[in-house]
Formats: structure tokens, C-alpha cells, sequence
């Protein structure tokens, strides 16, 4: 399924993308604020596209529209700290040279849409490390409700400790939100 927005088209990932992951997910700042490590190939990042995103029906390639530019990913998949069917997880990340332009709240607020109205969804989470203001932020602009923070929450890929912030957000304050 192909979500559109304004200026972005969201669609599912394909073989032929890994070289535009490369690209963003190669950048030091990227895949630490996500919890993994910058790609060091061409090839990790097509191994990568392969195990993580190819024929995941509700993860997409954020795609700039005004030029086919692949510039991150963002979807939604099964939250392990929930046992609940309608319930699901967001996760994205972006390249630092999209940073600052509305670009992930305007797909969040697409896939939040997608989720909740047309998956059926009644809840969806999302986390951020405590360090990660931009995070939170596109969180809060989305709807996204604080609910606290799952101390020491995850290990790292270069073995840092790190707090998670948790967040909701349900078909209501999505539609508060995003004026959907």
C-alpha cells in the first residue's frame, strides 16, 4: 500500500533501494539515534533491506516526491512490550540532510493514519532515547502522549546503556493532532 502526502510518497522498500539506505544510514548521526550502527557498506545496507524492510506490508521508503529521492523509512510493527493484536510500534530514521523540514512528522502522520484508520488500530507506541529532542519532538506534533521512561532499557551495538522515553498515541489524538 502506497500512503501520499503533500510532498512525500511512502511505499513499500525494494531490492533496488539499497543503495539510497546506503546513503542515509551510512551517516554517523543517523543510525544512533535509532539504535544501530552507521552502515559500513553497500553491502550490509542490501542485507539489511533484505532481513529488515523488503515485504513488510507496513514499513515504507520515504520518498520525496518533487524529485523520487529516497530520504528514511518509517513504519509500524509488533511492539514486544504489548500483548495486544491492535496495538503496534512506530520506528524511523531519516537522513541528516532532510533533518528540520517536516519531513517525518508529515510521515508519521501519514502511517499514524494508515494505522489507525484504515489497519484498524486502536493504540500505537513509540520510543526515543532520552538525548534525542528532534525525536520527541516529531512525537509530540504527531499526537504522541508521554509515559514515562523504561530505565536502562536497551544495550547499544558499542555496549552503551541507554533510557527509553515511551510514548502513545491512539486514534484520538492522532485525529487532535494531524486535523484528520
Amino acid at each position: 500500500m502506497d500512503l501520499y502526502t503533500k510532498r512525500l510518497l511512502l511505499r513499500p522498500f525494494r531490492e533496488d533501494d539499497a543503495e539510497a539506505l546506503y546513503e542515509y544510514s551510512k551517516d554517523p548521526n543517523v543510525g544512533p539515534n535509532a539504535g544501530w550502527k552507521p552502515h559500513e557498506s553497500l553491502i550490509e545496507s542490501a542485507d539489511i533491506l533484505r532481513v529488515v524492510f523488503l515485504n513488510q506490508p507496513s514499513v515504507w521508503a520515504i520518498v520525496r516526491r518533487a524529485d523520487g529521492r529516497l530520504m528514511g523509512s518509517c513504519g509500524i510493527i509488533h511492539d514486544p512490550k504489548r500483548e495486544n493484536e491492535a496495538a503496534r510500534m512506530l520506528g524511523y530514521a531519516m537522513g541528516e540532510d532532510y533533518w528540520g523540514c517536516g519531513y517525518m512528522t508529515e510521515a508519521v502522520g501519514a502511517v499514524l493514519r494508515a494505522g489507525f484508520f484504515e489497519m484498524g488500530l486502536e493504540l500505537i507506541s513509540a520510543t526515543c532515547y532520552p538525548d534525542n529532542a528532534r525525536s520527541r519532538r516529531v512525537l509530540e506534533k504527531c499526537g504522541f502522549q508521554y509515559e514515562g521512561m523504561l530505565h536502562r532499557a536497551e544495550k547499544l551495538y558499542n555496549g552503551e546503556i541507554k533510557d527509553h522515553l515511551c510514548f502513545f498515541c491512539t486514534p484520538q489524538d492522532a485525529k487532535n493532532a494531524l486535523s484528520v
